[in-house]
């Protein structure tokens, strides 16, 4: 709605003082700046399960792990992907803070093949190549007997906690989507924090 306006004869259009400092105001909050990085773009954890077997300490987890269109996009233009699977073991104590004792982490390299229309999928010695992006988020979203510890390197019959978490890995993309994936939340993608208690 157009603001009233009072005319005298040979006279512009004048708009009344309030009405002027009430468009003032709305033209500045239309301003925004960020002032802090955006918000991860977090998904669930289905499923996590510690066990200790043949003195090795094992980790199932479930992920609803799925790529947003920007990282489609991205993977599509060539720009590989990185994705962390990380898993801290801490032991509580009552005194203090939790006593970090190991952390494991697995990288896995998501890179699309134009030639033959593919994804790899590629961690360490292994690799793999799958028709679709959605045999890739289920490749990296189940984790089946990963080895996160060797009994030896912990005290039997005491109590740890282990945090679970799968991320993208932004420090790995180049540096101007670096720079992107600071202000937009497509880039920040991760899983919640999940945790879970074990006696080796």
């Amino acid at each position: 709605m157009l603001p009233d306006r009072t005319r005298t004869p040979g006279s512009r259009p004048i708009v009344h003082a309030a009405r002027r400092r009430l468009l003032l105001a709305a033209g500045a909050a239309a301003i925004v700046v960020p002032s802090r990085a955006a918000r991860a773009d977090t998904f669930g954890v289905d499923s996590v399960e510690v066990r200790v077997e043949d003195d090795e300490v094992l980790l199932n987890a479930q992920f609803g792990f799925s790529l947003n269109a920007t990282l489609e996009e991205a993977l599509q233009r060539g720009v590989p992907l990185y994705f962390v699977l990380e898993a801290d073991i801490t032991r509580p104590r009552w005194y203090w803070f939790d006593e970090k004792v190991l952390r494991s982490s697995t990288q896995y390299r998501v890179s699309w093949l134009p030639l033959t229309r593919q994804y790899r999928v590629a961690s360490g010695l292994f690799s793999q190549t799958l028709d679709t992006l959605q045999e890739v988020e289920r490749l990296i979203g189940r984790v089946n007997s990963r080895v996160i510890a060797r009994v030896g390197e912990l005290e039997r019959g005491a109590r740890y906690d282990v945090s679970v978490r799968l991320r993208l890995d932004v420090n790995q993309l180049p540096k101007p989507f670096q720079v992107n994936a600071l202000a937009s939340r497509d880039w920040q993608l991760s899983s919640e924090p999940q945790r879970i208690s074990f006696v080796p």
